[in-house]
């Protein structure tokens, strides 16, 4: 009996007024205009040896792939952020001075990775000086690594609670439910019609906010390994294991995604989805649109190539990234 072919992985990310879709070779961006339009953003993949292997080494691909991540999906943000409340033909050939010289400098890419790294240098030390600060009332390895994490996940959620409260972002959120309610029709094996995509979940276990839940639980339990005290020490310990944290982090997210139709095993995902609950809501039919506009574009140029999508003009973001309508 011939073993059923699995259907390719796909991913996503919420943009502003837009999803991005990315397969193994391509990625690709829908947004909303302003004229009630949509337009679409294609970048392909880099294709690198040295990557491509380390990608399949356990603990060291969820680095690479969170790096690549950062970096493409930057320049889909810039993309959907220059265009969405631009009338067409009116778009922006020119940032400001500071921001050009900037990214003329580091390019965009980078600029993303930075500042997902930047991020999590202030996501894990901040508590570290919280726990630290209490130790007179919470002495101990075990006292401290506890508190620690509890501000982490404070942290966390506050950090959420407070920017999905802005009108921006929560049509991000929105968008973001609509990722997941795609992906989930497609898993399904449904056809994309606004109706099947609306009836599916908003939550996913593959989901970049459940990866970022596991990071605090997962950070914990090594934490647990290594030495608190001298105060300097800890510090030291907790900047250097960033990498092995972010790596076992990814495994995790990637288990609980393979087990998430056993029954007792499913549970296990179910922190990472509690948190999708505030980092994703439900979107109007037209944001479904938009996100099932972009999917189906990127499937289109999985089959036929990106050679038959007609161009409209070279972007700012490198010479790789190609607008299409």
């Amino acid at each position: 009996m011939q073993k059923r072919q699995q259907p390719p992985t796909y991913g996503g990310q919420a943009l502003v007024e837009g999803v991005m879709f990315g397969g193994k070779e391509h990625t690709v961006t829908a947004i909303r205009r302003k004229d009630d339009s949509i337009d679409y953003f294609h970048l392909p993949k880099e294709k690198n040896r040295t990557r491509a292997k380390l990608k399949k080494i356990p603990f060291v691909r969820g680095i690479v792939a969170l790096i690549e991540s950062a970096s493409i999906g930057s320049r889909h943000l810039t993309f959907s952020s220059d265009r969405y409340d631009v009338e067409p033909g009116e778009e922006k050939k020119e940032e400001t001075e500071e921001t050009s010289k900037l990214a003329m400098i580091l390019g965009v890419a980078v600029v993303g990775v930075l500042s997902f790294l930047f991020g999590k240098f202030i996501f894990t030390l901040v508590p570290v000086f919280l726990a630290g600060a209490l130790q007179f009332i919470v002495p101990g390895k075990t006292g401290q690594i506890l508190l620690e994490s509890l501000f982490k996940l404070i942290l966390l959620l506050t950090y959420i609670s407070l920017i999905s409260m802005t009108p921006l972002i929560k049509r991000v959120f929105q968008y973001h439910g609509a990722e997941h309610k795609v992906i989930n029709a497609y898993e399904d094996g449904l056809p994309m019609t606004v109706e099947n995509v609306q009836s599916q979940s908003r939550l996913h276990y593959r989901c970049g906010s459940s990866f970022i839940l596991f990071t605090v639980i997962v950070g914990m339990f090594i934490y647990f390994l290594v030495p608190t005290d001298p105060f300097w020490l800890r510090i030291v310990n907790r900047i250097l294991l960033i990498p092995v944290v972010l790596g076992v982090s990814f495994e995790v997210l990637q288990l609980t995604n393979s087990v998430r139709n056993i029954p007792v095993l499913k549970y296990l995902g179910y922190p990472g989805l509690w948190l999708q609950l505030l980092t994703t809501k439900e979107p109007d039919d037209q944001q479904v649109e938009v996100a099932i506009a972009s999917f189906e574009k990127l499937l289109e140029i999985e089959k036929h190539g990106v050679e038959v999508m007609p161009v409209i003009e070279a972007s700012e973001t490198g010479p790789e990234s190609v607008p299409i309508n």
